[in-house]
C-alpha cells in the first residue's frame, strides 16, 4: 500500500481534550496567524509574509521584506486551513485560502520557479546558495499545501502550481551534465515530494528524492563548490562567516548519509530529511536506507530525547549535542523539532510497524507539541525549557534563547503554523491503516471510516485520554467486516487490560501492539484500561543533568514544578523517596486536568543575603515540610512569569 492515511474528511475528533485545541486553532489560531501574515497585529512583528507575494505577483509596488524564508509561513497557514476544511467546511475561509492559492500563482514564474525573495530581490542569484537560503526548503512547504489543499478540496489549482515547481526543480537538479548536483541546506523538499509522489504517482518525484539524499555529503563537497562560484559570500553571519557553508554537520552533510552514525546538527532538518527518507525507503524497499533511519532513530530516541519528546539540546544551531548531553536550562527543544519527530515516527511506524515509535510521537505531542502554544490559542513558545529561573534569564547570556512566558509572535515564525497543521492533520498519526491491520497508535477520541478491501470499516474511539484510564473502541459499521485491529499498548502503562465485549482478550501483543483479527459486528466495544498511577522516572546515569533528581508523569503526561504553586526556590525542594502522591482534579486553569500533589521538604535558611557565599563543616539550611504541588508541564507559564522545573531533587 504506498498511502497509509486515513481521509481526513472520514475522521471526525470528538476528543474532549484535543478536540478543543483542534477547535482553539480553527477559532482562534488560523483568523490570528492569517492577521499576522497581513501585518495587522500591532504588538507583533510584522511578517509581510502576502505582502511578498503581492510584490512577486506584481500586485503591488515595494521591497521584499523579512526572512529569506518568509514564504514558508504563507504555504504552512494554507495546509492548516485545508486540514481544517477537512474538519469542519467554511466557505469564507476556503474563498480567503483560494484568493491566496490565486496569489501565489500569480507570483509563479514561466519556467515554475517561486519564492518571492530571489524573484522579488535577487533574480540573478536563483539556485545559488543552497547551503543558506532555503530555496527547497520554501518549495517543499509549498507543495505540502498544495497536496493538503487537493487532498481537502479536490482542488486542483495549488497541486497544478506545485507540480509545474516540482518539475522545474527536477529539471534544474540532478546527475545530468547541465544541472545542479546540489541538494538543500535545509531538508523539507524530501518529505514533500514523498508526499507529491503519493497523489501524483509520478515516478521522477520519487527519483528526485533519491538524489537529493544520495548525493548529500558526497565529495567533491557541492556546498564549497557553489560556495566558490559566488565568490565566496554569505547570507548569514551569526556565527562568522560562511557558518553553514562551513560547519556541514549543522544541515546533516557533512557525511553520505549512510556513513553518518548518530544525530547531529539541527534538529528540525534532521527529522525533516529522516521523516522523507523512510518515506523514500518503504516505497522504494530499499533496505540500506531502512536501516540509516533505524540507526539515526535509534541514536536520537536512546540517547538525545528529552523526556518531554523534545531534540536538540542546545541553541548554538537549534542542534543536537552529544550523547546523554541534556541540560534542562539551557535546552533548546524548538517546537517545531517535536514536530518533525512526530513525523519522523509516523513515517517510521508506516515502515515497521513498531509501538517504541508510536510512544516517542505520543510523548512529543502531549508534552513539546501542546506546550508550544497557550491555552488562549494566541502566544507562543519556540523554545521549550525543562527548567526556568527568570531571575538569571536577563543578565546570564546562555539564556537569550529562553522566554519565560510565550510570545505573541516571532520574526522567524516557523513555529506557530507548524503547531496549527499538526493538531489538524492529528488524525493521520491516530492511525495507520495497513493491508494487514488498522493500527491504533493514539488514543484520541474520533471517528472513523477505514476502508478494508471493498468493505467499510467505522469505528469510534472515547474515553477521556489522557486524564482517565479508561478508553472505548465501538465498532459503527452497518455490516460485518474482516479485518485486524492493532491496539497500542503504551510505554508507560505496566498493566494494560483489554476486553472485547465484556470478555478479557489474552492474546499476546507483538512489538507493542495488541492484534486482534475477527469479523467485526455493529455493537462490538473494546474496553482498554490502561492504569495510570503516578510514576517516578529516573534519568540513566550518564545524563549527569538528573542525577539524584526524579521527575513525574501519568500516562503519557510528564509533570513540572511551578513558582505560582510551591513559591520561589524550586531548586530548593525536595521529594521524599517514600512520598505518596495524591492525583486530583484541578480548578479554573486547570479544570477537567489533573494535579498531582506530594508532602516534601524545602531547604531554606534565615536572611541568606546577609550571609556568606560558602560555609564550612555545617550547611546554613534548615528543612521544613512544604506540599509540592506538580503540574502537566504542558501548561506551565500560563499564570504569568515565575520559576518551573521539572526534574526535583529525590532524598
Amino acid at each position: 500500500m504506498s498511502v497509509m492515511e486515513v481521509d481526513l474528511h472520514k475522521l471526525k475528533v470528538s476528543d474532549p481534550f484535543l478536540g478543543q485545541y483542534q477547535q482553539l486553532v480553527r477559532d482562534v489560531v488560523i483568523p490570528y496567524q492569517w492577521d499576522a501574515l497581513n501585518d495587522r497585529i500591532a504588538e507583533a512583528d510584522p511578517s509581510h509574509a502576502i505582502e511578498n507575494f503581492r510584490i512577486a505577483a506584481g500586485r503591488s509596488q515595494g521591497e521584499f521584506y523579512g526572512m529569506v524564508f518568509q514564504d514558508s509561513d504563507v504555504a504552512k497557514w494554507l495546509e492548516a486551513v485545508a486540514w481544517s476544511l477537512c474538519q469542519k467546511p467554511d466557505s469564507e475561509l476556503e474563498k480567503t485560502a483560494d484568493e491566496v492559492i490565486e496569489l501565489v500563482a500569480a507570483a509563479q514564474c514561466d519556467d515554475g520557479y517561486l519564492n518571492t525573495y530571489f524573484t522579488v530581490k535577487a533574480p540573478q542569484e536563483r539556485w545559488t546558495n543552497l547551503a543558506e537560503c532555503h530555496e527547497l526548503y520554501c518549495a517543499g512547504h509549498m507543495i505540502e499545501a498544495g497536496v493538503a489543499f487537493f487532498q481537502a478540496t479536490g482542488k486542483r489549482r495549488l497541486l497544478d502550481v506545485v507540480c509545474k515547481l516540482a518539475d522545474h526543480i527536477d529539471h534544474v537538479f540532478g546527475p545530468g551534465e547541465n544541472q545542479l548536483h546540489g541538494y538543500p541546506g535545509h531538508p523539507e523538499i524530501e518529505l514533500a515530494l514523498m508526499r507529491l509522489f503519493d497523489v501524483t504517482q509520478e515516478p521522477r518525484y520519487l527519483h528526485l528524492v533519491n538524489y537529493f539524499v544520495e548525493q548529500r555529503g558526497t565529495q567533491p563537497h557541492y556546498y564549497d563548490i557553489e560556495y566558490e562560484k559566488r565568490g565566496n559570500t554569505s547570507y548569514w553571519n551569526t556565527y562568522g562567516p560562511a557558518w553553514m557553508v562551513k560547519d556541514k554537520a549543522y544541515s546533516q552533510a557533512h557525511q553520505p548519509l549512510a556513513e553518518q552514525p548518530t544525530a547531529i546538527g539541527h534538529a528540525v532538518r534532521f527529522v525533516y530529511l529522516m521523516t522523507g527518507v523512510a518515506h523514500l525507503a518503504r516505497l522504494s524497499n530499499d533496505e540500506a536506507k531502512r536501516e540509516d533511519c533505524l540507526r539515526l532513530w535509534n541514536n536520537m530516541a536512546q540517547r538525545q530525547l528529552y523526556i518531554t519528546g523534545g531534540i536538540g539540546s542546545q541553541s548554538s544551531g537549534e542542534a543536537f549535542s552529544s550523547d546523554y548531553d541534556l541540560p534542562n536550562d539551557t535546552v533548546y527543544a524548538e517546537s517545531c523539532a517535536s514536530i518533525g519527530l512526530m513525523m519522523f515516527a509516523r513515517r517510521m511506524l508506516e515502515m515497521e510497524a513498531d509501538s517504541q515509535y508510536a510512544d516517542v510521537m505520543e510523548r512529543a505531542l502531549y508534552n513539546t507539541v501542546l506546550g508550544g502554544m497557550a491555552l488562549d490559542g494566541k502566544h507562543f513558545f519556540y523554545v521549550n525549557p525543562l527548567e526556568v529561573h527568570p531571575k538569571s534569564l536577563n543578565f546570564n547570556h546562555i539564556y537569550d534563547h529562553v522566554k519565560p512566558v510565550r510570545q505573541r509572535w516571532f520574526g522567524c515564525a516557523c513555529c506557530p503554523p507548524n503547531i496549527a497543521r499538526v493538531l489538524t492533520s492529528i488524525g493521520h498519526y491516530i492511525y495507520t491503516p495497513r493491508e494487514d491491520a488498522l493500527y491504533i497508535n493514539l488514543y484520541v477520541g474520533n471517528s472513523a471510516e477505514v476502508t478494508v478491501g471493498d468493505e467499510t470499516l467505522r469505528l469510534r474511539i472515547s474515553g477521556e485520554f489522557p486524564w482517565q484510564e479508561k478508553v472505548t473502541i465501538a465498532i459503527d459499521s452497518a455490516q460485518p467486516v474482516q479485518h485486524t485491529l492493532a491496539l497500542r499498548l503504551p510505554d508507560w502503562c505496566d498493566a494494560p487490560q483489554v476486553s472485547l465485549n465484556g470478555v478479557p482478550v489474552t492474546s499476546e501483543a507483538r512489538k507493542g501492539y495488541l492484534h486482534i483479527n475477527r469479523r467485526w459486528l455493529e455493537g462490538d466495544t473494546l474496553t482498554l484500561t490502561f492504569p495510570m498511577p503516578v510514576r517516578r522516572v529516573y534519568g540513566n546515569p550518564l545524563v549527569r543533568h538528573v542525577a539524584g533528581k526524579v521527575a513525574i508523569q501519568r500516562g503519557p503526561l510528564v509533570y513540572c514544578l511551578e513558582q505560582a504553586d510551591n513559591g520561589e526556590e524550586l531548586h530548593n525542594l525536595w521529594l521524599p523517596e517514600n512520598a505518596t502522591f495524591n492525583a486530583f482534579e484541578g480548578k479554573g486553569l486547570f479544570a477537567h486536568k489533573v494535579l498531582i500533589q506530594a508532602e516534601g521538604v524545602k531547604q531554606t535558611s534565615a536572611k541568606p543575603e546577609q550571609q556568606s557565599l560558602w560555609h564550612y563543616d555545617r550547611s546554613p539550611a534548615t528543612r521544613q515540610t512544604q506540599t509540592l504541588t506538580f503540574i502537566p508541564w504542558f501548561c506551565w507559564a500560563n499564570r504569568g512569569e515565575g520559576e518551573m522545573r521539572i526534574w526535583v531533587n529525590e532524598g
